[in-house]
């Protein structure tokens, strides 16, 4: 039975190397991440997801994290019956049981991700304004004290726009090689789950 896996659009790269490292019968259906700027249009947009991908497919989970919905989200996959991933967000998933002991230790951290690394320029410069707006960079980011790349790839490139990305918001950076962390085990638990 084919699993459509609906999948936050920042998480889908990640989703499909899973899906092929695991062998997972199952089909990767992105929702498009620029919808973190509207977190109350995410529960929508998942459950238009949900409503193509029953028509197709034997079984759906949900990759997403709650992203700012206020439990939107969950309310409308239990109406659903529908199952996703647990967590808050990517940043607790990817930091596998250290999300909170970084936020204690540093509350003002910025993180990044292989994604969003590869994305700054488009979803935190453009999205915000900020190539028409410099000026409001120091407004937007004056409370963060350092930025944390959460690493899933061991690669150069991404660490280098790591860098460049924290250096635009003037901020000293710490890369953490994490790989897919909890997304992985949690996603994991839901496709065996599913075979059980």
């Amino acid at each position: 039975m084919t699993t459509a896996l609906i999948a936050c659009g920042a998480l889908a790269r990640e989703v499909l190397a899973l899906k092929e490292q695991h062998g997972w019968d199952a089909d990767v259906l992105g929702v498009p991440a620029l919808l973190h700027m509207r977190p109350d249009r995410i529960p929508g947009a998942v459950r238009e997801r949900i409503a193509e991908a029953r028509a197709q497919y034997g079984r759906v989970v949900v990759v997403y994290g709650d992203c700012g919905t206020s439990g939107q989200l969950d309310r409308l996959l239990e109406a659903e019956g529908v199952e996703r991933v647990a967590g808050p967000h990517c940043f607790e998933m990817y930091a596998d049981g250290r999300f909170q002991e970084i936020m204690a230790d540093q509350p003002g951290t910025f993180f990044l991700t292989d994604y969003l690394v590869q994305s700054f320029d488009h979803l935190v410069i453009e999205e915000l304004g900020l190539d028409r707006f410099p000026e409001l960079r120091d407004e937007y980011f004056r409370n963060y004290t350092h930025a944390v790349y959460l690493a899933q790839t061991d690669n150069l490139e991404l660490k280098a726009r790591a860098q460049r990305a924290a250096d635009y918001l003037r901020l000293p950076l710490e890369v953490r090689q994490t790989g897919y962390g909890a997304l992985e085990t949690r996603l994991v638990e839901l496709m065996e789950k599913a075979r059980g």
